[in-house]
């Protein structure tokens, strides 16, 4: 228990969606809170596949954290990368080897590509975690289709998504859009075939999450675009040249991103905190660390013994603001801490130009064009910094709705469909 003759210190470790949520939870309060990230800005991962598609610049994505002190004075920010926790001292030590102690510590960093242990996937394919490999991906796109260009488009650029996901659908639609579109006027020295991009998944279908009717519009508004979808088969190796599946199809490939899944990543074991599936921190239903009182873990890298929770921004952003609330509770001598009960906005993901998926824990469903506005009002908001938010809202638009498709099918207007008792009720009235 902190002293109260004096301000507590908080430290929170990870200036992701889950961080930045806690340290805005303690505006105003009595406490002097730490954020510390090893980067000096925060990124907007949701929007990440636009930065390696072209489609938005890497400025627009991230956000300067120290900026967050504008509002907050109470905040001080560290740009610093843990190495390792004390917990009988209530200290962290940084990979420089200085240290800092608190009295309440939020861990908050976020998980890394899980490889799978597949042979040469960590060496010779592209993960889309972090600014910096997305930025990656773009600079390979563009410098092939250069040297393609060079060669009077004689070659081919062959792009395999390994993951039928959300990163998965969104990077391979993206991509799609950008071959049958600006690619065609940007590099006329190419052939109208000179871009294939193809979607890897072990399963039998993509967007395992939504539900049967989107999952199909999903897939059919991929095809639609060119995309190609190869089910039943994981992959066995990762090449320079390309990937073999394990029902041993060989596959060419320029280009293999590698958006199959996370994991918590391996120092995380250095910490000294209890570990779980997947190397996540073990936490209560509190999201006290187990055996903690004082240290918290909020976001994609806890779960408690039994489950994780979805890997979303909200579920990190929910649980970021009850780890501050419980810490301000334990400041304030209440021990009666209240367990952590995610609230289901939903799930959205965006397949391509005009064309998004939704699904409302209320049964509501969009897809197409009403998708693809709702998609895009949500992430907006959920950006931080007026000028990150009108940047993307001109990029994307413009991008996305101001452009018409160059598909001969007639485009995607959108769906909304209700609930059957919603539906129900709608015919009563007519």
């Amino acid at each position: 228990m902190a002293s109260t003759n004096r301000v507590p210190h908080v430290v929170i470790i990870g200036g992701g969606f889950g961080g930045v949520a806690a340290a805005r939870a303690f505006k105003r309060q009595r406490v002097k809170v730490t954020l510390v990230d090893r980067n000096v800005y925060k990124t907007f991962q949701p929007l990440l596949y636009q930065v390696a598609t072209a489609g938005l610049n890497p400025g627009d994505v991230t956000m300067f954290l120290r900026g967050l002190r504008l509002g907050q004075r109470n905040l001080r920010f560290r740009h610093a990368e843990m190495q390792t926790i004390h917990p009988q001292e209530n200290r962290v030590e940084f990979a420089d080897g200085t240290s800092l102690g608190y009295d309440f510590l939020i861990v908050t960093t976020g998980v890394t590509t899980n490889y799978m242990g597949v042979p040469g996937a960590e060496q010779h394919s592209m993960a889309m975690y972090t600014r910096t490999q997305a930025m990656a991906i773009r600079d390979h796109i563009f410098s092939g289709l250069e040297q393609m260009a060079r060669r009077n488009g004689r070659l081919q650029c062959n792009v395999v998504v390994v993951g039928g996901g959300a990163t998965g659908v969104e990077v391979a639609g993206a991509l799609a859009d950008l071959a049958r579109g600006e690619l065609r006027a940007v590099y006329p020295e190419l052939e109208d075939d000179a871009f294939n991009i193809m979607i890897v998944q072990r399963g039998d279908e993509v967007l395992k999450p939504f539900s049967e009717k989107l999952r199909a519009f999903s897939a059919k508004a991929l095809t639609d675009r060119g995309v190609q979808l190869r089910f039943g088969a994981g992959v066995e190796t990762v090449t320079e040249t390309g990937v073999t599946l394990t029902d041993g199809t060989e596959i060419r490939s320029d280009l293999t991103v590698w958006a199959a899944g996370v994991t918590a990543p391996e120092h995380v074991k250095n910490w000294n905190l209890p570990q779980g599936q997947g190397g996540r921190i073990l936490v209560t239903g509190t999201q006290q660390v187990e055996g903690h009182a004082n240290i918290f873990a909020a976001g994609d890298i806890c779960g408690t013994a039994k489950d994780a929770l979805p890997q979303l921004a909200q579920v990190a952003i929910q649980g970021g603001r009850h780890a501050a609330a419980q810490v301000l509770k334990l400041i304030a001598g209440d021990t009666e801490l209240e367990p952590f009960a995610y609230h289901d906005k939903g799930i959205m993901a965006t397949i391509g130009r005009r064309a998004a998926v939704a699904e409302l824990p209320n049964g509501i469903m969009l897809k197409g064009t009403i998708g693809w506005l709702a998609w895009l009002a949500v992430h907006v908001m959920t950006l931080i910094g007026h000028r990150n938010r009108r940047a993307v809202f001109m990029n994307l638009f413009s991008l996305y709705v101001g452009m018409k498709g160059t598909h001969q099918s007639n485009p995607i207007v959108g769906e909304v469909s209700l609930p059957a008792h919603k539906r129900a009720r709608l015919h009563d009235q007519d």
